[in-house]
């Protein structure tokens, strides 16, 4: 069974093949420019490689509603000359196959459930933080859309006593992604993340944004698993500082044993790596291909 399987993010593409069990055999990546021309070089990347199918996990926001004459577009996303665009149909009109589509995040979360960290759970969280900061839901076996989907990079934030930076977003300011995804972290040090030193006070504001979320998602959705990935956190110094921010948050009220003494398995790193996306991306496109037949 080969499998096609792209990960769109904002600043690259990633596609792959994959099979039945998971196993990516092969992938390239390029940086995502304007729609036309990047969904170009997917299409000539699958021309030769007898795809059965093609799951697709996008940046959004998109619309998922497959009863809109708008399903596959991406809707109202920052990045230039992507808004509006019909992700889904270019592929159709290129590929007689089924396609599976949800959003980056939800894909990776999807991923992580059936291959990863989530494995055998009926309900993970995964998180994103890198570019920006995106949310993916899987409760009951499932991905989660309602109404659209989870935009919980977005939710507002408490903001720290010692931060005086403004935030970023160019939607909400100080939101969650205004605060802490990479490029609040670099306009409010002077450099990238990965130059500061693993002592320096960003990591504990950095904990602070993420803990805040992180115990909302847990009051809220009450997840089986939360799993942190995304360039940010490769620090991996962020994990026991986030750790504790939860812990004190929560102090105790959610009398859960993963959560009281457990948390080190709680929150997690991605159990695919760097693949969550591209494997959950896989995973969609074989939902799909088990759905059409």
């Amino acid at each position: 069974m080969r499998i096609g399987a792209i990960e769109a993010g904002g600043t690259k593409f990633v596609c792959g093949i994959g099979d039945e069990n998971g196993a990516v055999s092969d992938r390239i990546s390029f940086p995502t420019g304007q729609p036309e021309e990047t969904l170009a070089k997917a299409i000539a990347y699958f021309n030769d490689k007898g795809v059965e199918a093609i799951g697709v996990g996008s940046f959004g926001p998109l619309n998922l509603d497959p009863r809109s004459a708008q399903y596959g577009f991406v809707t109202t996303t920052p990045k230039p000359g992507w808004s509006g665009f019909d992700f889904l149909g270019t592929l159709r009109a290129k590929f007689d196959v089924p396609l599976g589509w949800d959003t980056d995040v939800n894909a990776a979360a999807y991923g992580e459930a059936k291959w990863g960290a989530a494995r055998g759970l009926d309900s993970c969280v995964y998180y994103t933080i890198g570019t920006g900061i995106g949310v993916g839901v899987y409760a009951e076996g499932k991905p989660v859309h309602g109404l659209v989907h989870p935009e919980g990079g977005h939710i507002l934030t408490r903001r720290h006593g010692d931060d005086r930076f403004e935030g970023c977003c160019p939607y909400h300011g100080d939101c969650l992604e205004g605060m802490a995804a990479g490029p609040a972290i670099e306009k409010r040090w002077g450099v990238k993340g990965s130059e500061l030193p693993e002592g320096h006070e960003a990591w504990a504001m950095e904990a602070y944004y993420i803990g805040q979320s992180l115990t909302s998602t847990i009051l809220l959705l009450s997840p089986e698993k939360i799993i942190l990935g995304g360039g940010v956190m490769h620090q991996r110094q962020l994990f026991p500082l986030i750790r504790a921010e939860v812990q004190r948050n929560l102090n105790g009220y959610v009398s859960a044993e993963p959560l009281l003494s457990g948390i080190e398995r709680y929150i997690v790193p991605p159990g695919l790596g760097d693949n969550a996306g591209l494997s959950g991306a896989l995973a969609l496109g074989l939902k799909a291909l088990n759905q059409a037949n």
